[in-house]
């Protein structure tokens, strides 16, 4: 089979348009509608539903796209640095995301590519501000707590967050387990809440998933940073929530005690978004590609 076929099928996949993949190709549209034509014709099935704006892939072609895109990515490195001379990863890539997961999980997870050349430029916001980036191309990759819905945005799970309830081992001598379950979100009546944002998303989230209401007390104590938040909790001025990959090291070393283990904890999922048809610029689809299988062990 042509490779060229697969690589305009690849292209197409990314973009979700015949001419998205034609600018990206430097190619004509029907020389694409041609290729993929041909691919299917030799594939014997349908890759693609047109639609009004773009296409949308079939099953068969995600599994096929699934299949294919390391190999093809890894065969544009081979051409880019050992043919060619030049490293694909000798970029600049604009990469935001919320400041504690970014810090603590993605950078880290990126540290050979910067040895290997890649240029990174890191914003750190909320999530509906980085989207709004993305959409404007201030940014070219965005870690999302919060699932990308927005027209020309092209999203992929990361990973899930877990979050736990904590307090200080003083704390957990006042407020004992078997307490909280029996009664509920009461039995923390007199425990200031510490939270990042008044709004308390992260309290709202556990109170709705653990205990099937809203918490009805303001925070105590609300400081925009949830590391500034472990390290208050920390040092025994309430409670809070917090995603259990922040807290970690504390728990295992017992300055912080999980006041509650439900059997299903509350979990959110991150995503990893960029604008339609960017993955087929071979750097963002490495650094991609990287931290999804990074993710996987998170």
């Amino acid at each position: 089979m042509d490779l060229t076929l697969l690589r305009t099928f690849l292209a197409v996949h990314r973009a979700g348009s015949f001419t998205r993949a034609a600018h990206l190709l430097d190619l004509s549209q029907p020389a694409i509608t041609a290729q993929i034509r041909s691919l299917e014709k030799q594939v014997g099935r349908q890759l693609f539903q047109r639609l009004p704006r773009g296409v949308t892939p079939t099953t068969v072609a995600d599994e096929l796209a699934a299949k294919l895109a390391p190999h093809l990515d890894a065969l544009e490195e081979i051409t880019a640095r050992d043919v060619l001379g030049t490293d694909p990863l000798q970029h600049t890539v604009h990469l935001a995301g919320p400041p504690e997961v970014t810090g603590r999980r993605v950078l880290p997870a990126l540290a050979d590519l910067v040895r290997r050349g890649l240029r990174l430029r890191v914003t750190l916001g909320a999530g509906d501000d980085l989207l709004a980036g993305l959409a404007a191309a201030r940014h070219d990759i965005v870690v999302s707590d919060v699932r990308p819905r927005g027209r020309g945005i092209s999203s992929t799970p990361l990973a899930d967050e877990e979050y736990v309830l904590v307090g200080a081992p003083r704390w957990a001598e006042l407020l004992p387990r078997g307490r909280i379950e029996a009664g509920g979100p009461s039995a923390l009546d007199g425990a200031p809440l510490i939270s990042d944002n008044e709004e308390q998303p992260l309290v709202e989230r556990y109170w709705a998933s653990v205990f099937d209401t809203k918490p009805t007390s303001p925070a105590g104590l609300v400081v925009p940073d949830l590391r500034a938040v472990l390290d208050c909790v920390r040092a025994g001025a309430g409670i809070a929530v917090l995603p259990r990959y922040l807290c970690a090291d504390a728990l295992a070393d017992t300055s912080l005690v999980a006041l509650l283990e439900p059997e299903i904890p509350p979990l959110s999922t991150l995503f990893l978004a960029v604008r339609t048809g960017e993955l087929s610029r071979p750097h963002l689809a490495q650094l991609h590609a990287r931290l999804v299988a990074r993710a996987a062990g998170w």
